[in-house]
């Protein structure tokens, strides 16, 4: 399986984690001055969850690692991200959907629909499905449809919306020319290719159809320096990047411009790009910053040693307890009004030629 090939993979000795600025994962724990709020995590994340693998199709055997699960067997996916019941609470509360939605002014796509001509709809990665079902609810006269490698998306849903399990790192089963719009939101750390993956959302969109991503730069930025080259926020992209590397699904998606430069590439016209700027935290004197700094930081707080759990410790060769140490001193920088660190994200949209 994939997470088995990552956990085999040689892991980066020291001189290569520091020729990248990642400082060892020992270093957390000896910075004895953090009071951890979760100080239960590093026995938590320890604690074994029950495996499905008592259903009959192979993706409910969902794998365990470090406690937390994951998807089960799927073409050649390999998803950094849990799908136990503890994730989908902790997205659910946080409501990961809303702190986009914030971020884009309340908008669920860039792309200029036409709402009397759209059809037939595509979010790849639905995860939760939430952008689906509101998408549905705007478009009522069109079908639309999920994809995810993980079936954690609700059973009740719009009678337009529907639910499938598809790796996209694979070929599109889809016919040429299906979809009016193909949306895809924050799958770093997901892709194999992005030339490959926007080529398939190239075929398989209508002529005059568009195709829509958005991601996230993983890394902090801070205007006025204070975020700190050996703090926990500046490791934080540094580590992260590593791993995509290891797994050779990349994290740089917004640093290498992939979304942009993809569409082109397949072919895609009109390409338009819109900038997003995400300071994480309530320190911003602006009071919709702040509000969108507010929804990040709950949203990436709700389950920190989740998402850290693959990358780091499966991937990296962290312990769990070193992750948990490390994720009590990012969760102390992301509450000190101190430290102005900032996400930058990016929308890009372009038609297929008619």
């Amino acid at each position: 399986m994939a997470a088995q090939t990552a956990q085999r993979a040689p892991l980066l000795s020291n001189e290569e984690q520091t020729s990248v600025g990642i400082l060892p994962a020992s270093h957390w724990q000896q910075q004895s001055t953090v009071e951890d709020p979760h100080d239960d995590a590093a026995s938590t994340i320890e604690s074994m969850m029950p495996s499905t693998a008592s259903l009959s199709s192979t993706i409910f055997e969902y794998r365990t690692i470090h406690g937390r699960t994951y998807h089960g067997e799927i073409g050649n996916a390999e998803s950094w991200e849990p799908n136990d019941e503890r994730h989908k609470d902790a997205l659910e509360i946080a409501n990961s959907h809303h702190a986009y939605m914030v971020v884009m002014d309340g908008k669920l796509y860039m792309a200029p629909l036409d709402k009397k001509k759209v059809q037939k709809v595509v979010d790849i990665g639905t995860g939760t499905g939430i952008w689906a079902i509101d998408f549905a609810d705007e478009f009522p006269n069109a079908e639309v449809i999920g994809t995810d490698i993980t079936p954690i998306q609700p059973s009740w849903v719009p009678a337009n919306v529907k639910f499938e399990l598809d790796d996209c790192n694979g070929e599109w089963t889809w016919s040429d020319n299906s979809f009016d719009f193909v949306h895809l939101r924050m799958m770093f750390g997901i892709i194999q290719d992005w030339y490959a993956l926007f080529c398939q959302a190239y075929r398989t969109c209508k002529p005059g159809g568009y195709t829509e991503s958005f991601i996230k730069c993983g890394t902090f930025f801070s205007d006025d320096g204070s975020v700190k080259d050996n703090s926990a926020m500046a490791q934080w992209h540094r580590v992260w990047n590593a791993a995509g590397k290891k797994m050779g699904r990349t994290f740089e998606v917004y640093d290498h411009d992939l979304q942009r430069k993809g569409m082109e590439a397949a072919g895609f016209v009109d390409i338009q790009v819109k900038e997003y700027y995400i300071p994480v935290g309530v320190w911003h004197q602006d009071k919709k910053l702040a509000e969108k700094g507010l929804w990040w930081k709950i949203m990436m707080e709700s389950d920190l040693e989740g998402y850290l759990n693959y990358p780091f410790n499966a991937v990296m060769g962290w312990t769990p307890a070193e992750t948990a140490v490390y994720a009590a001193h990012l969760r102390k920088e992301l509450n000190n009004p101190k430290i102005h660190g900032y996400f930058k994200a990016r929308s890009v949209w372009g038609r297929k030629p008619e």
